[in-house]
């Protein structure tokens, strides 16, 4: 009997210390979990960065359009051009995407599209201006006075329209277009290539030039509403001393 007492008693000691290291050993994985995670949003932001920089023209834009597009936040992009001189000189672009996080997936479409796009406008090494007008849409103005209308990639999902939409509207097969998106665009452009560009005219984003927001500012009208304070007009119940003829009466 003392034998399987003492049986018992280790089995329940066992148990106890297996029950008390599964917790330390849950603890333990989480980090693992979190580091993998991390590891792969990394990977993916730097094969997309390497994958577009020579459409964004260098490694630092291409990370800037892919970080901003992932995270729905403003993108700022350079342009350098080497003067005859030797110098160079640096324009910069800031524009934030019409549409909210993306992503990655929808990242890699989005850049695509607006690639092919440029593409098939006889652009196939645009400037930041000419990126930001492909994505979030705007006006091409070329030297011989005419222009190219962009819609802009993200601007038209933002208003509710799938990719294949998009890819559509502008004579594209999206597999086609994800596959190549240069020749694809360069394609469709039959070999035309547009007049020299003077001047990018960018389209004011919805939801993102706030300024533009000047008729909530309408509601400080509301001061028309002192109308109300005229219920002071009340004070005509104070006739009611009409009663006061009643002692007479």
């Amino acid at each position: 009997m003392k034998s399987q007492h003492f049986k018992s008693t280790l089995i329940c000691i066992a148990i106890l210390g297996a029950l008390s290291v599964a917790p330390v050993m849950a603890q333990t994985a989480t980090p693992s979990d979190t580091s993998v995670s991390t590891s792969t949003t990394h990977h993916e932001s730097t094969r997309l960065s390497t994958e577009f920089a020579g459409f964004a023209g260098s490694e630092t834009n291409s990370q800037a359009l892919v970080t901003g597009l992932r995270d729905g936040t403003a993108i700022t992009l350079d342009d350098v051009v080497k003067n005859a001189d030797g110098t160079t000189t640096t324009t910069t672009t800031t524009f934030t995407p019409a549409t909210g996080k993306m992503g990655y997936g929808n990242v890699k479409i989005a850049l695509s599209l607006a690639e092919a796009t440029l593409a098939k406008d006889g652009i196939t090494d645009p400037t930041a201006a000419e990126m930001a007008a492909a994505l979030n849409g705007g006006t091409l103005v070329l030297a011989d006075g005419t222009s190219i209308d962009l819609n802009g990639v993200l601007a038209q999902r933002a208003a509710g329209e799938g990719w294949g939409q998009i890819a559509k509207a502008d004579g594209f097969k999206l597999g086609d277009v994800m596959r190549s998106p240069k020749a694809v665009g360069s394609t469709a452009a039959n070999g035309n290539a547009h007049a020299h560009v003077e001047k990018v005219e960018l389209a004011k984003v919805h939801g993102v030039d706030r300024p533009s927001k000047p008729e909530h500012v309408a509601k400080a009208d509301r001061p028309d509403r002192p109308s109300r304070p005229d219920r002071p007009e009340r004070p005509e119940h104070p006739d009611h001393p009409d009663h006061a003829g009643r002692p007479g009466g």
